[in-house]
């Protein structure tokens, strides 16, 4: 048998199984996202760990009747998709005031479906930026510990900001103020270092900071920068010196440009980006990614109002998104680096494949789309030898779909099927 997958490899030009592995996921074709094209009839052996042994011909290789047999027949295979900005305890129909109805806890277990709704989307990983009560980091240990189904979380613990920014606890009056700074907030560079070494402590993988203002929170503009340039060198600095990536909330042009300057990895939103700071990301040795969440304006101004919203966060959000989708356009056309986030929480998790058509309509072909959810978000979470293609060395996370979403980006709104660690994800129900 070894011989056969070994000839039918060399012929293919494919790497060849070094066993064949557990399991064996056959289907018409899977997309190579890195060199852009279709490889066809594949049969992807994957190991008891999950990761992918090798891939070989299915019209030509064979397998033992030992081996599981996940048949894809009539579907075409991309690799697991990746969302790098979520809020999975953040239920999208529960805004303004209402979450003062429900007890803290409900937060955490409302998360346990959100995820779930995300991996039935086919976002096999995700990055959570931003919780309460570290719920995400609870949540990732329950699903790494098979409690509960859900995707592979990056949790990020709560999100770093000063008092009275975006990532406080704003809107209420001093009476309700708690007689201490609330979780992760910092208002020099040294109580932000500690509140990385803090989130680092309880789990955090990668640290989430607030540089400018935002449209969900009290008594700011999204424009506004919130921390200091030293702030966020100290952020920046303690973050890597642990191992760990940072992302910005950073919608204004001035928190953008000074968390470029500062090293932060990734910035979110970018709404007001500007042409220096575009340059900037372009021109920056060391990677800086954008991750623009330019679909989930359409939920929030159809259905924010009915779920609770304040008018103000309404108006915040009417007045920067358009020109969000114009910067996007403008600077993916520039050359910054992209990767997919959906602010998932703002809009429904399950929803959130809905934002490819969207980029695609600002400037990407399907492929860009796709290689945003997939091969730059892996590299966007150093995480390339995990996830992020289909290919030998990688977790066997793969999504099914029926049709061709390179000529149809669409097909991604809803997939057919979801394979986690090699695994067969059914639907919830």
């Amino acid at each position: 048998m070894r011989t056969t997958i070994l000839t039918a490899a060399a012929l293919l030009g494919l790497a060849a199984p070094a066993s064949a592995g557990n399991t064996v996921i056959t289907a018409d074709r899977y997309l190579d996202v890195a060199k852009g094209t279709y490889v066809e009839h594949p049969a992807i052996f994957v190991g008891a760990d999950g990761r992918i042994t090798g891939i070989a011909d299915a019209r030509t290789v064979r397998w033992s009747a030992e081996t599981t047999h996940i048949d894809m027949g009539g579907k075409t295979l991309v690799p697991g998709l990746i969302d790098m900005h979520v809020h999975l305890d953040s239920p999208a129909d529960i805004g303004g005031y209402r979450g003062l109805q429900y007890t803290d806890s409900f937060f955490a277990v409302s998360a346990v479906a959100n995820g779930r709704a995300m991996l039935d989307a086919g976002f096999t990983t995700v990055r959570n930026v931003g919780s309460a009560n570290w719920d995400d980091i609870g949540l990732q240990q329950a699903v790494d510990g098979g409690y509960v189904v859900g995707p592979r979380i990056v949790g990020a613990g709560y999100a770093l900001g000063v008092t009275g920014g975006h990532c406080d606890v704003t809107g209420f009056p001093p009476s309700m103020e708690r007689a201490r700074k609330e979780e992760g907030v910092g208002d020099s560079p040294d109580e932000l270092r500690y509140q990385v070494r803090r989130q680092k402590k309880y789990g955090a993988q990668v640290i989430k900071v607030c540089a400018t203002g935002g449209v969900f929170s009290h008594n700011d503009e999204p424009g506004q920068q919130q921390l200091t340039q030293a702030e966020l060198e100290a952020i920046a600095d303690e973050a890597h010196m642990a191992g760990l990536r940072v992302a910005a909330h950073a919608h204004g042009a001035a928190g953008i440009k000074a968390a470029i300057r500062a090293g932060i990895d990734t910035i979110e939103h970018a709404s007001l980006v500007d042409d220096e700071g575009i340059k900037l990301a372009v021109a920056r040795k060391q990677p800086v990614w954008f991750a623009m969440d330019i679909y989930n304006t359409d939920y929030t101004q159809a259905e924010g109002k009915k779920n609770g919203v304040l008018e103000d966060s309404l108006r915040k959000d009417r007045e920067i998104g358009q020109l969000q989708r114009d910067n996007f356009r403008k600077a993916f056309k520039a050359g910054v680096r992209m990767i997919f986030g959906s602010d998932a929480g703002v809009m429904p998790h399950g929803q959130v494949g809905r934002q490819f058509a969207t980029m695609v309509t600002y400037g990407m072909t399907p492929l860009d789309a796709i290689r945003a959810a997939t091969l730059n978000a892996a590299q966007a979470l150093g995480r390339e030898g995990d996830v992020g293609q289909i290919a030998t060395g990688r977790f066997a996370d793969i999504v099914a779909v029926d049709g061709d979403p390179l000529t149809d980006v669409r097909q991604l709104e809803h997939v057919s099927g979801v394979i986690k660690g090699g695994k067969r994800i059914e639907p919830a129900r």
